[in-house]
């Protein structure tokens, strides 16, 4: 781990001594430990999900609707133990679950604190909520101990991924990740009482303005490859932040016919296994308050 390849960054950062790429040291930072009403409804449910959003991000992407966190500007350093007893306190207050927001870049020290939170008593399922950019090698080291992916599939076109993160790679990393990620969580399970997940793959893709046509290329090569076996969340939440006013796609919402080109192409292709956002998705109010709660 030292230096620091646990990303496809490869950054070589002594992170004992000073940041990474992803902007943070060894020591685990949050900005936020709460309930969460805004997921998939099979996440959240009545009671919430219990998110841990965590500072730092390796993928860093221009349009970031979380841009505090990921540049590390918002964050308290938090034990191992803390993390621990913030899992349990989730599962005793009646959360549906624990998902780790962006944990890649501190996947080697979580290792040990989910096999901690297991020993001491957690049953409730935990979600891995990943921007998709990681390493497959190390989400191996995560098997038998998520029971949910939630990873984002951000990008197909290596110059989009180039533009708009930094990073193109992207597109041939975020397939190998969802293998791993398939390979541990083949199949979607669910309570049969309460309708929640408790196993499986999840992919995110967030409709970007001017994208539609990428986008259903992205559904087009997972449903070939994947069928309806995972879950599909087709999102049209994308909201224009001020780092990104100046650029003629990214500062526009959305248009209601782009979405609706790449719902209406998703049902052709055969996917049913899907959350579709209906209404003005695009809003702030997706955005939780960092306020260290």
């Amino acid at each position: 781990m030292t230096p620091c390849n646990r990303c496809p960054r490869h950054c070589g950062a002594d992170r004992s001594l000073y940041a990474g790429y992803c902007g943070e040291t060894s020591a685990i930072r949050i900005a936020r430990a709460a309930p969460h009403f805004w997921e998939e409804p099979p996440i959240s449910g009545k009671n919430g999900s219990g998110t841990v959003f965590f500072s730092g991000c390796s993928l860093r992407c221009k349009y970031c609707q979380n841009h505090k966190i990921a540049i590390g500007r918002v964050g308290k350093t938090v034990t191992a133990d803390d993390l621990v007893q913030i899992m349990l306190k989730f599962q005793s207050d009646g959360i549906h679950n624990v998902n780790l927001v962006t944990p890649s870049h501190y996947t080697a020290e979580l290792i040990p604190v989910l096999e901690c939170a297991r020993k001491s008593g957690l049953t409730i399922p935990v979600l891995w909520n990943s921007s998709g950019y990681e390493s497959a090698e190390m989400l191996r080291m995560l098997d038998g101990l998520v029971d949910i992916y939630l990873p984002d599939y951000k990008y197909i076109r290596s110059e989009t991924a180039a533009a708009y993160s930094n990073a193109p790679d992207y597109p041939e990393t975020v397939k190998a990740a969802l293998a791993e990620m398939v390979r541990q969580q083949p199949e979607q399970v669910f309570d049969r009482e309460t309708g929640l997940l408790l196993r499986g793959v999840q992919i995110r893709h967030m409709v970007l303005p001017g994208h539609a046509q990428e986008s259903r290329e992205i559904l087009w090569a997972l449903f070939q490859q994947y069928g309806n076996s995972v879950g599909y969340s087709i999102m049209n939440q994308y909201t224009p932040m001020p780092a990104v006013r100046s650029d003629p796609l990214l500062s526009r919402r959305v248009t209601e016919h782009e979405y609706g080109t790449v719902v209406r192409y998703a049902e052709q292709i055969g996917i049913r296994n899907a959350f579709v956002q209906e209404g003005e998705a695009a809003s702030e109010s997706f955005i939780p308050a960092f306020s260290g709660e």
